[in-house]
This record gives C-alpha cells, sequence and structure tokens, in this order.
C-alpha cells in the first residue's frame, strides 16, 4: 500500500527516490527534482511555492530554488527568522556529488548567490556532509557578511519527513540547524 499525505504526496515513494538518488552527474537533475519536491512537501505552507532556476536580469546567476517567506509573526519558526535575518526569499542549492567533497567552493557560490535583497538565510541540500573547509568557510561569511549557509543532508531531508508524518512541523528542524550554526560558531 502507498501512503499518501493530506496533500496527496506519495510519501514512501518520494523518500524512495530521494534515498536511491544516484550521486555525481548521472544524479544531479533527479536530485535537485526530488530535493524540491521534498521541500515542497515539508515547507509549503508556510513558505510559498519556490521559484525553480530563477536567473538574475543579467542571466548571470541562476539558483536552484527559491521559496518566498511571507511570514512575519517572529512567534513562528520562519517569521523568527524572517525577523532575525531578513530571510525574505530562501536560496536553495542542491549538491549531489560522488568523489568531489562538498567543500569552501559550495560556500562561496551559495554566498555570491545571496543578494541583499533576498535576505541573510541559504540553504545548501547536500547528498553527504559538507568537509570541514566547507564548514569554517561558512563561518568566515557569517562573521564577514552576517550570512547564514544552513547544510541539509539527504539523512536530514528524511528526517524532517519523518517529523511531518509524525505530526511535527519540520520547520522546526531549520530553526534546530540555525541554532546549532550559532552555538558553534567562532
Amino acid at each position: 500500500m502507498t501512503a499518501v499525505s493530506g496533500g496527496g504526496i506519495d510519501v514512501s515513494g518520494i523518500r524512495r527516490r530521494l534515498d536511491a538518488c544516484p550521486p555525481g552527474p548521472s544524479g544531479w537533475r533527479e536530485y535537485e527534482d526530488v530535493g524540491v519536491e521534498v521541500l515542497k512537501y515539508l515547507l509549503v505552507p508556510p513558505l510559498s511555492r519556490p521559484l525553480i532556476q530563477a536567473k538574475t536580469l543579467s542571466g548571470i546567476d541562476r539558483r536552484d530554488a527559491i521559496f518566498p517567506n511571507r511570514i512575519t509573526d517572529s512567534g513562528t519558526p520562519w517569521g523568527l527568522l524572517y525577523s532575525e535575518l531578513n530571510a525574505r526569499l530562501i536560496l536553495v542549492e542542491f549538491k549531489n556529488y560522488d568523489r568531489v567533497e562538498i567543500g569552501k567552493e559550495e560556500v562561496d557560490q551559495t554566498r555570491n548567490y545571496m543578494k541583499s535583497t533576498m535576505g541573510q538565510l541559504a540553504i545548501v541540500c547536500c547528498n553527504k556532509p559538507p568537509s570541514a573547509a566547507a564548514m569554517r568557510r561558512r563561518n568566515i561569511v557569517f562573521s564577514d557578511e552576517r550570512k547564514v549557509i544552513l547544510f541539509l543532508t539527504t539523512a536530514h531531508m528524511l528526517e524532517m519527513i519523518d517529523m511531518k508524518e509524525r505530526g511535527e512541523d519540520p520547520s522546526e528542524f531549520i530553526i534546530d540547524s540555525y541554532e546549532s550554526f550559532l552555538i558553534q560558531h567562532e
């Protein structure tokens, strides 16, 4: 039997697709597509539907996904992020690497995509944990520019699906990740 959520999403299917996505060039598109599906299932609402492959006017920058955040009530997870980080547009980048690590270059790319009009929060969804160099670089980015870049691995997204299925708010995972980032920052 297929488990279908109240929103008509095949949860077991999306979980299977996310978990089975091949790393590297052969699976990058599938990882991005299923990643967007997962985040829509988890975060829309309260966030608005994402803009996919959104480009700047010049076409130089192309972002994987941008989730508009119109929540201003600081008593809610996304309202708190809006208040503290001006998180108006949540940039999400997807990295599905095989032999290459998630490194400082990926942090810099994400940082460069974060324009002041968007706010100071981005999420990098990745199929494996980021390297120590990536973690250090995001700390430098925060120290220099006050931009917060959170990493969500495939395992984290699966955990967030479990949270939603238990009736919990998966946005709390984002808040927990933000607070963990603040605690470890030096």
